[in-house]
């Protein structure tokens, strides 16, 4: 009986610690890569990731690739005069000894041409490819429409 509750625990906290998986590539660290779910597949998609620069050297996210998407991009929201608009990044700095985070309102990764809807508890790779440490595949974990990211604290991280 204590298996069964232990397993139907892990099961049901799963979609929570997924979303809190750590990947290195050289000195950089990357986390908590997120989606949120989309509306359909004939609108884009979005990919939040947190990345951790513990070398001694600048390094930069130079682009993202994914079977989800036909045409992955790397996008910054910037506002001007009170008017958000979202322009392609070539790239986003990852400063030595700084955390740089892909969220909502700044630098984020804009999935367009989806390939499927991307439905809440679904997961997917991306490879980020950086300028210096090279390319590393992360898994990114669909949450709801409305999420703002995933609970790290309850996955014990």
């Amino acid at each position: 009986m204590k298996h069964l509750i232990l397993t139907t625990a892990l099961v049901l906290s799963a979609p929570a610690a997924f979303a809190c998986e750590t990947v290195t590539v050289g000195d950089l660290t990357i986390q908590h890569a997120w989606s949120k779910a989309s509306i359909g597949v004939d609108r884009p998609a979005v990919f939040y990731v947190e990345i951790t620069n513990s070398g001694s050297s600048d390094d930069a996210l130079v682009g993202i690739s994914t079977p989800a998407a036909g045409m992955p991009m790397l996008h910054e929201t910037v506002v001007t005069d009170g008017i958000a608009s979202m322009p392609h990044a070539m790239s986003v700095p990852v400063p030595a000894g700084q955390t740089v985070q892909l969220a909502p309102g700044g630098y984020h990764g804009m999935l367009m041409g989806l390939t499927a809807a991307l439905k809440e508890g679904d997961r997917f790779p991306v490879t980020l490819t950086f300028e210096k440490a090279g390319a590393v595949t992360a898994n990114v974990d669909v949450l709801p429409l409305r999420s703002e990211g995933p609970d790290c604290a309850d996955a014990g991280q």
